[in-house]
């Protein structure tokens, strides 16, 4: 793919787009403007609730559309720092006013896995300290890589057992923000074995009622009996530092 050649120039991003998704992931309609376009078919608008591909999460598909005309939104990515919104076809102009639309039903498939990670990843690091070395959100299943040193996929049942036990208490997902130095006191925010990005100065938090907060960018549900119930369908030993479950959500 030639998407960081084409958009490496440094005068297409003089822009930064509000992203609308990082404080309601259920908005699914909306106006923006156009504020630049790069090949015809690479969109920047000043305002998205599309979510870029990033940390385990596809992009959001939908529609961009004007006066009548829809141009159907095929990928979603961050370079440089901006949002591009790729289009099936051109016809799009810089401070052009639309209105977006996004693909609800896949979005929301995402976001009930994300939550369920989120969920999971909580039980293992409380009950077997293991942190998390990659995850993939698909539309039929996730998977989930962690470190763990006493392995057993016995284990793991009982933690998605313990999971869906928690799911049926409907504990409510909000959104909250601290700043680096805040999260830097409480390490077990940060779940990933890569540890925090640098350079960002404040954090976005997701909370699970009083169980659970983890340092998080991407999109989720309300509740967590909108995750429905978990079910291991696979589980991988690759080694202390990549064991591997697959799931998936009813």
């Amino acid at each position: 793919e030639n998407y960081e050649k084409i958009f490496k120039n440094p005068s297409f991003f003089r822009y930064m787009t509000d992203t609308l998704y990082m404080n309601d992931s259920y908005l699914k309609t909306w106006d923006a403007k156009i504020i630049n376009v790069k090949e015809h078919k690479y969109i920047i608008l000043d305002k998205t609730a599309f979510y870029p591909k990033g940390g385990g999460q596809p992009w959001d598909e939908g529609y961009i559309s004007k006066e009548g005309e829809s141009f159907k939104v095929v990928y979603v990515g961050k370079f440089s720092g901006e949002i591009s919104h790729e289009v099936d076809k051109p016809g799009l102009k810089k401070g052009d006013l639309v209105s977006c639309e996004i693909d609800w039903e896949r979005r929301y498939t995402y976001m009930r896995y994300h939550t369920a990670c989120h969920l999971v990843s909580n039980l293992l690091f409380r009950r077997a300290n293991a942190k998390i070395t990659g995850n993939q959100i698909e539309l039929d299943k996730a998977r989930m890589d962690f470190s763990m040193e006493d392995y057993s996929p016995e284990k793991l049942h009982t933690y998605v057992n313990e999971a869906n036990e928690i799911i049926q208490k409907n504990l409510p997902v909000t959104i909250g923000y601290m700043s680096r130095e805040e999260v830097l006191q409480k390490p077990e925010l940060a779940r990933l074995a890569i540890g925090l990005p640098k350079n960002i100065k404040e954090f976005r938090i997701i909370k699970i009622g009083d169980i659970d907060e983890q340092v998080d960018g991407g999109t989720h549900i309300n509740s967590l009996k909108e995750i429905g119930k978990i079910e291991i369908i696979k589980t991988v030993n690759k080694g202390k530092n990549n064991r591997r479950m697959y799931f998936v959500i009813k």
